[in-house]
C-alpha cells in the first residue's frame, strides 16, 4: 500500500511539472513493477501489454469514431443541427439558449468528445444569443454545460476508454448513456427554463420562424439523425460490432462531407492528420494507464482499499458516495479524461467487489467527469468558451454555469438511486 502511495504522490508531481500524463503514468508503472517484481519482469510485463492491447479489436474502436467526428466537423453540420433547433425552441422565452442545448446533443451524437462540442457550438450559437441581447456570462455557461454531453451521449470517446480499460462491453456502454443523456437535454432544457422565467432579461425570445422554415430546417438534419441511428441501432440489435460502428460512421460523414462539398484532398489530409494525432496522444495515455493499473494490482492497492472499507462498516452505496465526491474533488484539480485514466485502477475493482454493475458505474463515472468539465478553476469546456469570448470573464462565465451544475447534481442523483436509468435500456437489447 505504502508503494502504491508513494507511487502516486509521484504520478502527481510529474503530471504537475508538466511532463506529459500518458508518459508520467507510463514512468510511475514502470519503475513501481522493477521494485515490486525486478527489472527484467518488469519489462516483460510491460511489453506485453503494450502488445496486447495494440492487437485488441476494440482498440481500433476510438481512432474510428476521433475521425468520424472530425469529418462531421469538416461537413458543418452543426450549423444544421443548431438551425433547426433555433426554428423550433427559438420563439420561447430563453428558446435561444435551449436550441443551443438540443443542438448540443445532436452534435454529441455524432462527435464524441466535450471540447470539440462546446468549441463548435459556440461558434454557432454565441452570435445569435448576442443579437437577442442574452446575459453573456449565462450564453458562455449555456454552452460550456452542453458541450459536455459530448462525453455521455453515444458515441463517447470517454466510454470507449473505459470499456477499453474494464473489457467492458463498449455496445452496453454506448446504449446506456443514451436516456442519461436524453435526461440530460431535458434537465438543461428546464433550467433554462426556470432562469427566463425569474430573470427574463437574462434570456429573452427570439424570432418565430414559420412553419415552413421549420420543416425546411428538419429536412438539412436528417444525415444525422441517420447516421447517429444507423451506428447505435446496428449495434444494439448485433448487426456490427462497435468497432465496425467506428467504420461506418467515419464513412458515412466521409460521404456528408464531400456530398455538401466541404472535402477536398488537403482537408482529407489535415482531417486524418488530426484524427492520428488525437488517437496517438489518447492511445499513449491508455499504455500509461495499464501499465500504472498492473503495478497497482501486483501493489495489491485495490485489495487494500477494499479492506479499509470493510474496516470501517461503510455500507455500499454510502462507499460510492465517497467514491463520487472523490471524482468532484479531484475534477477541480485534473481534466477529465485524466481522471477516469488515474482511477479506473483504484475505483473499479473496489466498484465491483460491492456487487455494483460495472456498465452502470461507467455511467455514473463519465457523468461526474461531465461535473468536472465546468467546475472551477480547472473547468476545460470553461477554458474552450473563454478563449471563444475572451472579453467574457471567468466569473461571469462560472455564474451562468452554476444553474446547470445544480441540474447536474440532481441528475447524477437519480441515476445514482434508479440504476434502471442506465441498465434499463441495455438490458432490454440484450
Amino acid at each position: 500500500m505504502i508503494i502504491s502511495l508513494t507511487g502516486f504522490v509521484a504520478l502527481l508531481l510529474l503530471a504537475f511539472v508538466g511532463l506529459p500524463l500518458g508518459f508520467a503514468m507510463m514512468f510511475v508503472g514502470f519503475v513501481g513493477l522493477i521494485v515490486v517484481r525486478g527489472l527484467d519482469p518488469a519489462l516483460e510485463s510491460v511489453s506485453q501489454q503494450i502488445l496486447s492491447l495494440a492487437l485488441n479489436a476494440n482498440f481500433v474502436t476510438l481512432p474510428l469514431f476521433i475521425l468520424m467526428g472530425v469529418f462531421v466537423f469538416r461537413a458543418a453540420l452543426a450549423e444544421d443541427i443548431y438551425e433547426a433547433a433555433q426554428a423550433w425552441l427559438g420563439n420561447k422565452r430563453g428558446g435561444v439558449a435551449m436550441a443551443t442545448v438540443a443542438a448540443c446533443g445532436g452534435f454529441a451524437a455524432i462527435s464524441g468528445s466535450s471540447a470539440a462540442t462546446a468549441a463548435t457550438m459556440a461558434k454557432v450559437s454565441i452570435p445569435p444569443m448576442r443579437r437577442y441581447k442574452y446575459n453573456e456570462g449565462f450564453a458562455a455557461g449555456t454552452v460550456a454545460a452542453g458541450g459536455t454531453m459530448g462525453i455521455l451521449i453515444p458515441p463517447s470517446a470517454a466510454l470507449i476508454v473505459y470499456g477499453i480499460l474494464t473489457e467492458e462491453s463498449i455496445g452496453d456502454l454506448f446504449i446506456a448513456g443514451i436516456i442519461p443523456g436524453i435526461l440530460t437535454v431535458f434537465l438543461y432544457i428546464a433550467v433554462i427554463w426556470l432562469v427566463a422565467k425569474f430573470r427574463p432579461k437574462m434570456a429573452p425570445r427570439a424570432d418565430k420562424a414559420s412553419w415552413n422554415i421549420r420543416w425546411k430546417t428538419l429536412s438539412k438534419v436528417w444525415a444525422v439523425i441517420a447516421l447517429f441511428f444507423l451506428i447505435i441501432g446496428g449495434i444494439s440489435f448485433g448487426v456490427f460490432t462497435p468497432t465496425e460502428g467506428g467504420g461506418i460512421g467515419a464513412v458515412g460523414a466521409l460521404i456528408f462531407a464531400l456530398a455538401r462539398r466541404k472535402m477536398s484532398w488537403k482537408i482529407l489530409f489535415y482531417s486524418l492528420a488530426e484524427a492520428a494525432e488525437t488517437s496517438a496522444m489518447i492511445f499513449t495515455i491508455v499504455f500509461g494507464a495499464l501499465i500504472l493499473n498492473n503495478f497497482v494490482n501486483i501493489a495489491e492497492m485495490p485489495n487494500a482499499i477494499i479492506d479499509f472499507i470493510k474496516a470501517l462498516s461503510m455500507s455500499p452505496i454510502n462507499v460510492i458516495f465517497v467514491i463520487l465526491l472523490i471524482y468532484i474533488l479531484l475534477g477541480t484539480v485534473i481534466e477529465g479524461l485524466a481522471m477516469i485514466f488515474l482511477t479506473v485502477p483504484i475505483f473499479v475493482p473496489l466498484v465491483e467487489a460491492m456487487g455494483f454493475n460495472l456498465v452502470w458505474f461507467g455511467i455514473v463515472m463519465v457523468m461526474v467527469v461531465e461535473i468536472s468539465l465546468i467546475t472551477p478553476p480547472i473547468g476545460l469546456n470553461v477554458f474552450v468558451i473563454k478563449s471563444i469570448m475572451p472579453d467574457v470573464p471567468l466569473a461571469s462565465i462560472f455564474r451562468g454555469i452554476a444553474p446547470f451544475f445544480v441540474a447536474d447534481i440532481l441528475r447524477l442523483a437519480l441515476v445514482v438511486f434508479f440504476p434502471a436509468i442506465a441498465l434499463w435500456l441495455p438490458g432490454l437489447l440484450s
